[in-house]
């Protein structure tokens, strides 16, 4: 009796040995996925100080985010079903509000420049388009899912962040983007990000 004791108290030490070893590996491998998984994206919420980039147009030439202006800033991509729906609403929109001071940006995250430049053309995009290619400003932005948009003040401030399709050319969007138009342009030096609260109002 004495020898079945001892060799089942042997087995549960053998037993625990393994799950111990066992246990160790599982560890071992998820330090190692969490220190490969991507950096977190950042924030860009209501009123947030948006974030300054800089990024190609189609033409090449490096632009930043304007000081001092009322801006859409709409991230999307051609792949992105819902991004094709908006794009002739925002087109009106533009046609009838840049004339009285309103920056449209589309800043896209297609991959390949010239897939962008053939869509830009056939859809007769009027505003200003810039190549994300890599999509750092988009996690920076902390986008993910497309399109996403910010309404920016004069300020430099984000006063909206809008996820999904919009209908640029609805009363409730008008009447923001005159209210953006007519706000006075203040602070817009800083362009560090700051916490805010997410509750878009349109």
């Amino acid at each position: 009796m004495s020898n079945d004791l001892t060799g089942e108290s042997g087995g549960g030490t053998s037993m625990a040995s393994r799950w111990l070893v066992v246990l160790g590996l599982i560890a071992g491998i998820g330090t190692a996925v969490w220190m490969a998984l991507p950096e977190a994206p950042g924030s860009m919420d209501k009123g947030s100080v948006a974030g300054d980039y800089q990024l190609p147009d189609l033409h090449g030439e490096i632009q930043s985010l304007p000081k001092g202006e009322a801006i859409l800033l709409n991230f999307w991509a051609t792949w992105c079903p819902p991004c094709r729906k908006e794009i002739p609403s925002m087109a009106e929109l533009h046609d009838k509000y840049a004339p009285k001071g309103l920056k449209i940006i589309a800043i896209s995250v297609d991959k390949r420049r010239d897939d962008l430049a053939n869509f830009v053309e056939e859809y007769r995009m009027p505003f200003q388009v810039l190549h994300d290619a890599e999509g750092a400003i988009a996690r920076h932005y902390g986008v993910f899912r497309y399109p996403e948009t910010f309404l920016i003040g004069r300020d430099g401030k984000v006063l909206y962040h809008l996820v999904g399709a919009v209908d640029w050319m609805s009363a409730s969007v008008t009447q923001t983007v005159e209210t953006m138009l007519s706000a006075p342009a203040a602070g817009a030096e800083d362009h560090g990000a700051v916490d805010g609260d997410n509750k878009p109002g349109i």
